[in-house]
């Protein structure tokens, strides 16, 4: 199995009393790839694939995707090497906080801009050798991005009120970071809530696909607004929340053929108003379990905490107004209500998807 991608380096270091800090984005590993580098080009083979999920086929294609997706991401480990180099070379490493995450899960169908498992639990690694305690630690506490204002506010010994920024609700890392426990360190860090409005367009009227959803004791509790849409963008215009792939290619050329059907249903079939899953026991998020009898209890209390929560934040969504998130007009105005335009007739680029992704929708299909 491969891990979600490193994209983003946070680096932020003092001088005596006068912080710093930088960021650096990297481009890698975004689509596109050069269809079968990773054997040609990175010496790698097919079987190094120990694992291929389960709502993909398991073929020559799709492995020869994830190889070429691991050699972007050996790229990107290369340059991070060179970068702590530098770092230590200057004699700022140990005095640097440095923070290695992904912006998005793997940019495959049923994974990259969804909301399961795959989608948001995302690689992250954290060094700072002159602050944090007892290096090498493997943490299970939940956290998420809005974690890292704070931390950085912290870092640079700026008072969050004093800031001039709007009110934070992430928290601190610093209570990891000044721990010497391993596992979970502050128990109530136990949930990250998440959501979704408009990844894309693709969709009427620029429809997005809202979805709420919280993670807690190693359940995650999705709510999905509109279960009608088409969760990946509609089929007309080539699901455009999904990237171009020779798995997504794969995918769609085999949708009615009944034994690999399920793989286009699991990818981009519609999905119902709820779901729960076990990510302990089922990361991959194949058994709702929202409708079983056995984790009624347990669907209770995710959605009464994800509401809760919510409502303390005003979403809109829980306060009878989500409408609100549609009305916003899309920003970039050469894809500005695409659908409309497209099926009208209009010539319009959609570059980070495949002209062959482009297909008509069958009634009733789910």
């Amino acid at each position: 199995m491969i891990t979600p991608p490193t994209l983003l380096i946070s680096l932020a270091a003092s001088d005596g009393s006068n912080p710093w800090c930088f960021w650096y984005g990297a481009v890698e590993p975004h689509r596109a790839y050069e269809y079968g580098s990773g054997v040609a080009k990175g010496g790698k083979k097919l079987e190094q694939i120990d694992k291929v999920f389960s709502f993909w086929p398991d073929n020559e294609t799709t492995r020869n995707d994830l190889l070429d997706y691991a050699f972007e991401i050996e790229h990107f480990d290369r340059h991070l090497g060179k970068m702590l180099e530098l770092l230590e070379s200057k004699g700022q490493l140990d005095n640097t906080l440095i923070v290695v995450t992904a912006d998005n899960g793997m940019p495959f169908p049923r994974v990259k801009g969804q909301e399961y498992e795959l989608s948001n639990h995302l690689p992250l690694a954290v060094m700072w050798p002159k602050k944090i305690k007892k290096p090498g630690r493997q943490i299970d506490d939940y956290v998420s991005f809005i974690d890292f204002a704070p931390t950085f506010l912290q870092a640079a010994g700026i008072d969050q009120e004093s800031s001039g920024m709007e009110p934070i609700t992430g928290r601190s890392l610093f209570d990891i970071f000044e721990s010497d426990q391993s596992g979970v360190v502050n128990p109530s860090r136990d949930y990250v809530l998440i959501g979704k409005e408009r990844h894309d367009v693709g969709r009427p009227n620029d429809w997005g696909y809202p979805i709420r959803g919280i993670f807690k004791d190693g359940m995650l509790y999705l709510r999905n607004f509109q279960p009608d849409r088409w969760p990946q963008g509609n089929p007309e215009t080539g699901y455009l929340n999904c990237d171009g792939s020779p798995t997504k290619t794969e995918i769609l050329e085999k949708r009615f053929l009944p034994a690999a059907g399920i793989f286009w249903k699991l990818a981009f079939g519609k999905r119902p108003s709820e779901e729960m899953y076990n990510v302990r026991l089922d990361p991959e998020c194949m058994h709702n379990l929202a409708s079983d009898e056995q984790f009624a209890s347990v669907k209770q209390e995710l959605q009464s905490r994800m509401v809760q929560e919510l409502t303390a934040q005003e979403d809109p969504r829980m306060l009878g107004n989500g409408d609100v998130f549609e009305a916003y007009p899309y920003a970039d105005p050469k894809v500005v209500d695409f659908y409309n335009r497209f099926m009208k007739g209009e010539q319009l680029r959609a570059g980070w998807v495949n002209p062959t992704d482009f297909q008509p929708s069958k009634p009733g299909d789910r």
